[in-house]
């Protein structure tokens, strides 16, 4: 029949080194290296779809626009962290709520500032207030909320009232985000430091002494396996 060998599925615009990743995932890829170098408001579908070597009509199977890549994109920083703090809040053991909390601090601040990109930065885009983007504020906020049970479990903060409890979820929040401006203008900085630092910096925001937090951050050694 004369079509034997053939490769099915639609064209691609060039030939790229074989990375591995689905024909979505090099969209996501492409993008992210894109918005974060070009600047999100500068980038055209155009320019994602030949950079992951595909035509534009094929990346409009997998996507309808660039928000629907950048709202995936935003929602991967957050998700894994989420599920992280669920697992945290949930686990049983004898670890404090200030080790749970801080090894959740430098998981967060592992993920923001551990990728190829500084998607972290892409928050700060005026697009992301938008409706569209409600997905990713809703599982922010779940984020954001399992933060405060932790903090309410806190030994400090366990006896604020709820503007004050609320008060320090804000601060402790904001500081972990807040580290997306901080890498970017220091990026030779060691990952597991800065992490390291970050959380020890979150606890203090608690109103931890240097007793509580290194205990905290002994116990937060022995987590992980609990956590898997």
């Amino acid at each position: 029949m004369g079509t034997t060998g053939r490769r099915v599925g639609r064209p691609r615009a060039e030939r790229r080194p074989d990375s591995g990743l689905s024909a979505r995932d090099e969209l996501l890829a492409a993008a992210a290296e894109l918005f974060t170098l070009r600047g999100y408001a500068a980038t055209t579908t155009r320019a994602v779809a030949e950079r992951a070597g595909m035509r534009q009509a094929t990346m409009y199977h997998y996507f309808g626009g660039k928000e629907d890549i950048l709202a995936e994109l935003l929602e991967g920083t957050v998700t894994p962290s989420l599920a992280l703090a669920r697992r945290l809040l949930a686990a049983e053991g004898p670890a404090s709520a200030e080790a749970r909390l801080w090894y959740l601090c430098r998981s967060d601040v592992g993920l923001l500032c551990g990728g190829t990109h500084n998607l972290g930065a892409l928050y700060l885009l005026p697009e992301v207030r938008t409706e569209r983007f409600a997905g990713f504020s809703r599982v922010r906020l779940e984020l954001k909320e399992v933060y405060g049970q932790l903090l309410a479990a806190t030994e400090t903060c366990g006896s604020l009232g709820k503007d004050g409890l609320a008060l320090r979820t804000d601060l402790v929040f904001g500081l972990i985000e807040s580290v997306i401006l901080v890498h970017r203008s220091g990026q030779d900085r060691p990952l597991e430091v800065f992490a390291e630092a970050t959380a020890d910096a979150a606890l203090r925001v608690c109103g931890a002494g240097e007793e509580t937090l290194t205990a905290a951050r002994a116990a937060a050694a022995g987590l992980s396996a609990s956590l898997v």
